[in-house]
């Protein structure tokens, strides 16, 4: 499984969430915003109003940090 996170400077959440993977040693990558997207891309990729951080396993969305921790305890890496 790979992960995506769609992170922004600043978020409890975005932290949290890339702690968890890392310490379950699930492979991941942070694309940050204003850096690897705008918020304009983020807006059209996950709906307007959506919250920080959005991940994405193997392209398929999964939600926020809570929605990934479910995840992750479904699929038994936590």
């Amino acid at each position: 499984m790979k992960f995506v996170i769609y992170s922004k400077a600043g978020c409890p959440y975005c932290v949290k969430v890339k702690e968890v993977l890392r310490r379950i040693n699930v492979e991941h990558s942070v694309k940050t915003l204003g850096q690897d997207y705008s918020r304009e891309d983020f807006y059209l990729t996950f709906g307007e109003g959506s919250t920080f951080p959005q991940i994405l396993v193997d392209d398929n969305k999964i939600g926020g940090c809570v929605e990934t921790i479910k995840f992750l305890r479904e699929q038994k890496l936590l």
